[in-house]
């Protein structure tokens, strides 16, 4: 990809939300929820360049650092997100989620005119439509995708979130003008990895496994940070956040994945939006620097999908940073003073721990 000094960085399509965290009848938290909101964050926090395009109703409740589009006549989109104390047949704790309200899709009008480097569809609600996602691939040079965005329906009734299969979805069509397309895990069973990524790069996260690359000619494991689980919620929305953030920054895939890991590890230890402490920001931000100069060979027009030279030392040098960020979590659980680290923990039948939602990159949006 050549990169037009002309363009607008990075485009981010995809509304806000209000996110309730809710245990057993329990409300464990209310915070700013949506991908958009947490791509954000990391891109604000990294001094990324970013424009973004959120649909809010008139009730929106959060001051944010990107402004919405507020829609008198709409509702803010609201999800709650049921995590259940019994274990699922699986082994992982159940989780139930449900849009309770839904603002309007975002519509190609509501793009903004010019061009940017990366865009990222990444819809939570079903705000991102076909005609919509079209748009983008028109005006962005490379597109990333989150699958939530284009398999993710609700219920009529109830609201309750299900998946789709890719091929079902309506969108299968526009891969082969898709970058990267990002999922979980548990959504990449809705597609054939084998297939898609003949069409597009697929990037599947794997929780405490880390997270895979997969592309035309092959695959690359990409290592995981060590984490101390409390809330899933956006875990995967920051890895994209990172994602991006290497590859506008030149790195290659596994570089950039390795940032989306890190900030995913971090966002999970928190309850909601994470706050990121500007040491580690700093570090993160001269690590990525260090990096980019000691790549510097690599033309700008290719994308590396191998791992470079150095992958695993800049592993260990984002992991150090990693030590200032302990610390400073212990700070941000003071703003729920009703939640403790133990309640990032579900009591099984038996009597065990385990965490609220495994693995750790599956999040409710």
């Amino acid at each position: 990809m050549v990169r037009n000094d002309s363009n607008h960085g990075v485009l981010i399509v995809g509304n806000y939300c209000h996110d309730v965290l809710i245990r057993n009848d329990t409300v464990l938290a209310e915070t700013l929820g949506g991908a958009a909101s947490f791509i954000s964050n990391v891109l604000h926090g990294l001094s990324i360049s970013c424009s973004l395009i959120a649909k809010v109703g008139h009730d929106f409740k959060y001051e944010t650092s990107y402004r919405p589009i507020i829609v008198p006549t709409s509702k803010t989109t609201v999800f709650h997100a049921y995590f259940d104390s019994i274990s699922a047949p699986s082994g992982h704790s159940d989780r139930v989620l449900k849009r309770v309200c839904s603002c309007e899709p975002i519509t190609p009008s509501d793009l903004p005119d010019g061009k940017f480097d990366y865009g990222m569809a990444v819809g939570v609600g079903g705000e991102i439509l076909p005609e919509t996602l079209e748009k983008m691939l028109e005006i962005c040079n490379v597109v990333l995708v989150d699958i939530q965005s284009v398999i993710r329906v609700f219920d009529s009734v109830d609201g309750t979130a299900n998946l789709v299969p890719l091929k079902e979805s309506g969108f299968y069509h526009l891969l082969p003008k898709i970058g990267f397309l990002k999922a979980s895990s548990e959504e990449a069973l809705f597609m054939d990895v084998e297939e898609v990524r003949k069409l597009c790069c697929v990037v599947v996260t794997n929780g405490r496994e880390g997270s895979e690359v997969y592309y035309r000619d092959g695959k690359v494991k990409v290592s995981p940070f060590l984490a101390n689980q409390i809330d899933p919620t956006g875990a995967g929305d920051s890895f994209l956040g990172g994602l991006v953030t290497g590859l506008v920054q030149g790195l290659a895939v596994p570089d950039a994945a390795l940032i989306g890991n890190f900030f995913g590890s971090i966002t999970v230890a928190q309850i909601g939006l994470p706050k990121f402490d500007s040491r580690v920001l700093q570090r993160v931000k001269d690590e990525v620097q260090r990096r980019k100069l000691s790549c510097s060979e690599r033309r700008d027009e290719e994308v590396e999908f191998m791992k470079p030279e150095g992958h695993e030392q800049f592993h260990s040098s984002l992991c150090s940073a990693k030590l200032v960020s302990a610390c400073a979590m212990q700070e941000c659980l003071k703003d729920f003073p009703g939640i403790t680290r133990e309640q990032g923990f579900l009591s099984q039948n038996n009597g065990q721990s385990k965490q609220l939602l495994d693995p750790l990159y599956d999040e409710p949006n």
